[in-house]
């Protein structure tokens, strides 16, 4: 018999940010600037992802790789902090945990300065199987990000995951290798769902339609695609259906936008974990986002299903818009 699969698993970046705010110019050399705030917060698409699912109220372990240093203990802490399984991170002391100082101006634009560190050289043989086979649903979280796992080990774990029915999914990040379709096309065969963003999407496809853009992906053997359009909400084209736009939830106010993305993920994959039509799971993807937005910080936003599910239905009431069930 076959024992029941139950949970997520995300596999990808994790990063340590340094945020300074606010900053509209940098000082000479050799002299110093006052700035209003210094914060260190946890990031990277994997941690966001995970706790944002982990928030929203579905157990997820995640797996990725740290330096043996203080940054790397602050994301472990952090993580299990937010009741995220970390069993899965390396910790290795012979590198440094990713890290970014992010710096806020004053119409909250931000500049970033990044080190790839220990994601740089996450691969394939940093992650036990046990983790994956187990787990119904399995996110890549900041492909074009791990040099060392994009491609040929991104495509090694699908294909383990698939011969275990794990339903596989994978975000993308940006590639400023600009190798774009050339390093992942090989993954796209073992993926259930593929979700880029608008810009990612087009790098990818040439296309710049998203219902072009995802008969592309599909062409190239992904079963289902959504986009995520940002401010217009995201374009689902499942399987073998019609493709559909879902409008997000237009009316709140937005605060900062990091995360988005990756909460957008987790919202629409916990949909999926819970057995909901397509159309639902987008549009709880949009409210998750929407909520992501409306606070400072990566995942500092995100609620409870119950809570995010309460606000969908306010919204709707009022916007007259058709509740999915």
């Amino acid at each position: 018999m076959t024992a029941e699969k139950s949970g997520i698993v995300c596999v990808g970046i994790l990063c340590a940010d340094i945020l300074g705010k606010t900053v509209n110019e940098l000082p000479e050399k050799g002299k110093l600037s006052l700035v209003d705030s210094i914060s260190l917060q946890i990031g990277g698409c994997a941690a966001n992802a995970a706790i944002s699912l982990s928030k929203i109220g579905i157990g997820t372990c995640i797996i990725g790789k740290v330096g043996d240093d203080s940054l790397g203990k602050f994301l472990l802490d952090a993580l299990r902090l937010e009741n995220v399984d970390v069993r899965g991170i390396i910790t290795d002391k012979y590198i440094t945990t990713s890290s970014s100082m992010v710096l806020i101006s004053s119409d909250s634009e931000r500049s970033i300065i990044h080190s790839m560190g220990a994601n740089k050289h996450f691969n394939f043989e940093d992650i036990n199987p046990e983790y994956i086979k187990n787990k119904k649903i399995l996110l890549i979280a900041g492909t074009f990000l791990m040099p060392d796992f994009d491609g040929q080990g991104t495509e090694q774990l699908l294909r383990f995951a698939r011969e275990n029915n794990v339903i596989c999914c994978m975000d993308t990040a940006w590639d400023s290798t600009g190798q774009w379709l050339k390093k992942i096309e090989s993954t796209f065969k073992y993926l259930d769902w593929f979700m880029p963003s608008y810009d990612e999407a087009y790098e990818l496809s040439g296309k710049n339609n998203p219902a072009e853009m995802a008969n592309f992906f599909i062409s190239k053997g992904v079963r289902n695609v959504v986009i995520k359009l940002n401010s217009e909400g995201c374009f689902v084209k499942p399987e073998n259906q019609p493709g559909f736009k879902v409008p997000s939830y237009s009316a709140i106010n937005p605060v900062d936008a990091s995360g988005a993305g990756d909460s957008f993920c987790a919202g629409f994959i916990a949909g999926l974990y819970k057995g909901w039509d397509i159309e639902k799971c987008a549009k709880f993807a949009n409210a998750t986002g929407a909520h992501c937005v409306m606070r400072v910080g990566t995942t500092a936003g995100i609620k409870s299903m119950d809570e995010i599910l309460h606000f969908m239905k306010i919204y709707e009431e009022r916007n007259h818009i058709k509740v999915t069930g």
